[in-house]
Parts: structure tokens; C-alpha cells; sequence
């Protein structure tokens, strides 16, 4: 090309009009980084934790608003004096919500009241500072000993879910593990460390074998786990309600449903004294949580839980079997939840009554889907959830706030987080869920160049190259013309887009 065509064609010489080797100035480039980074950061669990939060203690703030009588009392003359309405909605939820800190992390008032003390009775230094930690601390330790039998029994829940069962069985299979370790413990007299052992021993046998037989149901006659599993709890229960009524589980005292309690020697022992209930089970969580990152992945028969739950039909073209595989994964979670029960008897009730399970069954469920069945989720679950009870109750008897209000906003957390698209749609982010669906709106609103308005103009096919309508076409020019801004997407580009869309959902 001569130095006056590249004049008049507005280039300078040596250098090509549509060069696409051109590299991005560096203000673009960080610009595109990030983007890149705000992308991820609006993809990832963390935010939608986080905002699953906000929203369901919103949600909770409302409901607490209309519970409280005062408030009420206040919006009949909301018009004539609306910043007492507005004072006491702030004081009833600021309130509520400080008890509940109180009662599930740290009393401030309580560690306030203990220095205090201790400071008018001559005490100073490290005097004052142990017990008023003590006593400020103290909520902390009611919380880790409520969370550590449900850390263990969502590690058991977890096992199964990797492996795509659905195992509802959670309260049975505590149950068996309860009965199991309480009868060994008040029934025999045994060494101090062989008498706990033999207790925790039972206890995951006895849940092992519990889950088992819903597996052995499933591997045998194909019979659903989740039908299985939830007729076994009910049998469990009535197991449970019948033993104490029998003289082996009640011994003397028959009139009442309770058992003996366990002896000396199984006692799990606590970590922090008498004055409080955290006991060594919080080593035995802790344990739990690290057997089932090792377990489902470092070891080999994880690997085969976790390939028959991803595709049995491939995992038995492999030559493992699905059916053997069912059995031992509710068999190995059915033992995870038993020495949930047997930590929650020897180490917090101490006997057997007839609601020893209580929700933890349950609750363990909710726990492990919202740790996403794994280690660190499931330990950052079990704790929120048993600060919320620590800290619901206290809350109840402090402020006066029904203690079904911390159970809805526990649901509202497990919805919001089970939701992903839900959550990033209330905060302005649905786009991050259909990307294609953004492309094809920026490629169809994309303003066309000079060029392609003359090809419009003229009507000519493949005339976006050339400078006039009427002329034969350059063959030095480049065609920058994008067919998909002017035709609009072809079926091939809408199929990979959609590939891309569900990729995207599916991840």
C-alpha cells in the first residue's frame, strides 16, 4: 500500500488497520482484572452466606418488631409522636439481638458484674481478670457443648449425602447409639478408660448396625433410604420408650421413664471444671471432622462412595459395586451418628430419658446441607446453629422474645443459602447466573460501525468492506464486520451459549 492510500484510507504506513495483535492499553487490562475479581467474588458461597444472613435477620427483626407489645403500643399514635415508635423498634431489636450475643458468645454484663465483685473484695490483677473471664466466657462454653454432639452426627449425615443417599435416619440411628452407650455405662463397673471406651464402642456399633439395616434393605431389595431410614426412627423411638419401662433400663425406680445415671468411670471429663458442661467430646467433633475429609478424600473406599453417588452406572462399569457401596456408606454414617449419641448421653445428659434425641437428628441434616456436606462448612454450621439455640433461649428469658422466632430465622438462613440464584437476585446480581443471557443482550444492542451502516443503507450483502454502495469491493481492505450484530446469533452460538448457561448452573 502506497504512503497516499494510506492517507486516504486514515492509517499510517507499516501499520494494519484491524491488527488484532495490538495489546491492551494497561488501564484495561486492570480494569478486566478486576471485573474479574468482583465475578468471582459474586459467584462464590462466602457472599451468599453472608447476605443469607443479612436477610433472615432482617426478616427476624420484623417479626420481633411485631411481637413486642411496647412497639405496638407505640404505632396507635405513630402520626402524633412517631419518634417514640421509631426508638423503641430500635431498642426492641437492638435488644434482642444483644441477648442473644450474651447468651451464645460472650456476657458482658456478666464479665462486668464478675470484676466488679472481685474488686470489692480485695482482689486485683489476674484476681479480677480469670474470673470475670470465666464468667463472660461462659455462654462460649454452653455453645461448644450443644454444637459438639451435632458436629459429629452432621459428619455422619454428610458421608451419605457425597454418596448421593439420602439418609433421614439421623434421630434413629442417635437413638440406637444412645441406648447402646447408657446401658454399658450404668449397667457395668468397669476401669476408668476401658469403661468410657467400651461405652463410645457400643454406641457406634449399635448406630452402625441401625444404619446398616437400611442399607442392607437398599443393597438387597432396592428399597428406598429415605423411606427406610424414617420408618427405622420411628422404631427407635418406641424401642427407646418401651426400654424404660423394663427393669433392665430403669432398674428399681419404674415409675418413672428415666434411666440410672451412668457411672463415674464413663463420664466423658470436663475440659474447664465443674462449673462448667464442656467436656472432652469437643476432641471427638474435632476428630469427626477431620475422619470425614480423610475419608471422603484421601482414602479409597471414599473414592467409591463418592463415584457411586456421582454415577453408579459408571462406577459399576469400573467393577464397584453400587450395592455393597450403599450398604457400607449408611453403615459407616449410621456409626458417626451412634457416637454422636453416646457423647450426647456420657457427656452432657449423663442418663437416658425419653427425649434424649431431642432435634439433633435433624437438626445434623440441616446442618450438613448447609455446611455443604463438607469438614469446614459442617463445623461453621453446627456452631451457628447451636449459638442460635444458646443464645435463642437466653434471649427468651431475657427479652421476652418467643423462642419460635430463632427457629424461623434458622429456616431463613438454610432457604436463603439453598437458594444461591434467590439470593443474588434480592441484591441486583441475577445476571451473574445467566451470563449467556447478558452476552446476547450486549451483542444485540451493540452500535454498528460506519461501515455496516452503509452496508444497511446500501442493502448489498457483503458490502460493510467497501467505502461507496456502487463500487466493486477493496481487496486491501479488512472486514471488521461481526455477522451475529447485524443477522443476530446463529443456532450454532445460541446452543453453545445455553451449553454455557447450564454449565454455569450446574458448577
Amino acid at each position: 500500500m502506497s504512503t497516499l492510500e494510506a492517507a486516504e484510507s486514515g492509517s499510517a504506513p507499516g501499520v494494519g488497520a484491524g491488527s488484532s495483535d495490538t495489546p491492551p492499553p494497561p488501564s484495561e487490562s486492570a480494569e478486566t482484572a478486576l471485573a474479574r475479581t468482583l465475578q468471582k467474588i459474586a459467584r462464590g458461597d462466602l457472599l451468599v452466606v453472608v447476605m443469607s444472613f443479612v436477610f433472615a435477620f432482617l426478616i427476624g427483626s420484623v417479626l420481633i418488631v411485631i411481637a413486642n407489645q411496647e412497639v405496638r403500643g407505640t404505632l396507635s399514635y405513630f402520626f402524633a409522636r412517631p419518634t417514640d415508635a421509631l426508638s423503641a423498634i430500635w431498642q426492641s431489636v437492638t435488644q434482642a439481638y444483644g441477648a442473644m450475643f450474651r447468651g451464645a458468645i460472650f456476657d458482658i454484663p456478666g464479665y462486668t458484674r464478675a470484676a466488679e465483685s472481685v474488686r470489692e473484695a480485695g482482689g486485683s490483677g489476674t484476681y479480677v481478670l480469670l474470673p470475670a473471664l470465666s464468667a463472660g466466657f461462659r455462654p462460649l462454653t454452653e455453645t461448644l457443648t450443644v454444637a459438639t454432639p451435632l458436629i459429629i452426627a452432621s459428619a455422619g449425615m454428610a458421608v451419605s449425602f457425597r454418596a448421593g443417599l439420602f439418609n433421614i435416619g439421623g434421630t434413629g440411628q442417635l437413638i440406637a447409639g444412645a441406648m447402646a452407650a447408657g446401658y454399658v455405662g450404668f449397667t457395668f463397673e468397669l476401669p476408668i478408660v476401658v469403661h468410657l471406651l467400651a461405652c463410645l464402642i457400643a454406641g457406634v456399633l449399635a448406630g452402625g448396625v441401625w444404619g446398616g439395616i437400611a442399607g442392607f434393605l437398599k443393597a438387597r431389595f432396592g428399597a428406598n433410604e429415605v423411606i427406610s431410614t424414617i420408618m427405622l426412627n420411628w422404631i427407635a423411638t418406641y424401642l427407646l420408650f418401651f426400654a424404660l419401662k423394663t427393669s433392665a433400663f430403669t432398674g428399681v425406680n419404674q415409675s418413672q421413664p428415666t434411666s440410672p445415671s451412668v457411672g463415674d468411670n464413663a463420664v466423658l471429663p470436663l475440659l474447664l471444671g465443674s462449673g462448667f458442661r464442656l467436656h472432652a467430646g469437643l476432641f471427638l467433633a474435632a476428630g469427626a471432622a477431620v475422619l470425614l475429609w480423610w475419608l471422603m478424600s484421601r482414602s479409597t473406599i471414599g473414592f467409591h462412595f463418592r463415584a457411586v453417588g456421582s454415577n453408579p452406572r459408571a462406577a459399576q462399569v469400573a467393577g464397584i459395586s453400587p450395592a455393597r457401596t450403599s450398604f457400607l456408606v449408611l453403615a459407616v454414617a449410621g456409626a458417626l451418628v451412634g457416637l454422636a449419641g453416646a457423647v450426647h448421653v456420657l457427656g452432657t445428659e449423663q442418663r437416658l430419658t425419653e427425649g434424649v434425641a431431642g432435634s439433633l437428628g435433624f437438626d445434623a441434616i440441616t446442618v450438613a446441607l448447609l455446611g455443604r456436606s463438607g469438614p469446614v462448612g459442617i463445623v461453621l454450621a453446627g456452631l451457628l446453629f447451636a449459638g442460635l439455640s444458646t443464645g435463642g433461649r437466653f434471649m427468651e428469658s431475657n427479652q421476652g422474645v418467643p423462642l419460635d422466632l430463632v427457629q424461623v430465622i434458622q429456616v431463613l438462613v438454610v432457604l436463603f443459602i439453598a437458594a444461591p440464584p434467590l439470593v443474588r437476585t434480592l441484591i441486583g446480581l441475577r445476571r451473574i447466573d445467566h451470563p449467556g443471557a447478558a452476552a446476547r443482550v450486549r451483542g444485540a444492542r451493540r452500535p454498528r460501525t460506519g461501515a455496516e451502516k452503509v452496508a444497511v443503507t446500501s442493502g448489498a450483502p457483503g458490502a460493510a468492506g467497501t467505502a461507496t454502495s456502487g463500487g466493486p469491493p477493496d481487496p486491501h481492505a479488512t472486514d471488521d464486520t461481526d455477522p451475529s450484530s447485524l443477522e443476530g446469533p446463529t443456532p450454532a452460538a445460541d446452543s453453545s451459549e445455553d451449553r454455557t448457561d447450564a454449565q454455569e448452573e450446574e458448577r
